[in-house]
């Protein structure tokens, strides 16, 4: 019994003393990314590429999810509403849904899924074949070259991304209130501009920022500093998306009270 207690001690500890050194180890390497982004040069060139490979190509994924988001929404919605006879609070209701909580949380969560796993399993490749110490060799700055340039465009484009999903998902709600009916699309966007204000906006898409650093700072952290071995590639793309979509479920909690006190 006693042996079996010390052993879970143990096992706790090795834990919590692992969590407590990957802390530090994100911390110093996020004071890093923070000291080399404003030092020249500037690698442009493959900044835009990397926009171009977590925007451009994240579309289609976003597009469908935006359209079912808003769509579903607004047919789940429907017959709660019919039973108080608020309908016509339905654009309304769809349009808040969305632009406050639903489409910047499951957009963060996809991209998680897709970009901070790619990232992981790049940066954890180049890692194990030797080609970033290579880059060291070769006097390029690989930090700078990959993982600045990453973080940067995931930073610019998920919100970007959120804001397309939230077009998308309103006028996925604006089919799905016309499966049942017949609603007029210049009277449905009007309803929807009425009632979306400045205080639903700013901190909705300010948080979406700090998902889009998150998921790529996880990302680029888990790759680059991937173990020996073709097994650790996995283990990094893997890791990258489960500590990338807990961040965002932590990083929004903080929001909405943040949100709650000042406006």
């Amino acid at each position: 019994m006693n042996a079996t207690l010390t052993s879970k001690k143990e096992s706790i500890t090795i834990y919590l003393k692992d969590t407590f050194n990957d802390i530090g180890k994100v911390t110093l390497f996020a004071t890093r990314f923070f000291r080399e982004v404003l030092k020249p040069p500037y690698e442009m060139k493959e900044f835009l590429k990397q926009c171009y490979i977590i925007g451009y190509k994240s579309l289609p994924l976003v597009t469908i999810t935006g359209f079912i988001m808003g769509l579903v929404l607004t047919l789940q919605s429907r017959p709660t509403l019919a039973k108080f006879g608020a309908e016509s609070w339905l654009p309304s209701m769809v349009a808040l849904s969305l632009i406050r909580e639903i489409a910047p949380v499951i957009t963060a969560l996809i991209c998680a899924g897709k970009v901070s796993s790619g990232i992981g399993a790049e940066l954890g490749s180049m890692k194990v074949t030797e080609q970033i110490d290579a880059m060291e060799v070769s006097a390029i700055n690989p930090f700078k070259y990959l993982v600045v340039t990453r973080i940067l465009a995931t930073t610019l484009m998920i919100p970007l991304l959120v804001i397309y999903a939230d077009a998308i998902g309103v006028i996925g709600g604006y089919i799905g209130i016309n499966i049942h009916g017949d609603v007029n699309l210049y009277r449905y966007l009007s309803q929807v501009l009425e009632s979306i204000t400045f205080s639903d906006i700013f901190p909705a898409t300010m948080k979406t920022f700090f998902f889009g650093f998150f998921i790529g700072m996880i990302g680029c952290f888990k790759g680059y500093n991937a173990a020996n071995g073709t097994e650790s590639v996995g283990k990094a793309a893997n890791s990258a998306v489960v500590t990338a979509s807990l961040s965002i479920f932590i990083i929004d909690m903080i929001a909405v009270q943040l949100t709650d006190l000042f406006l």
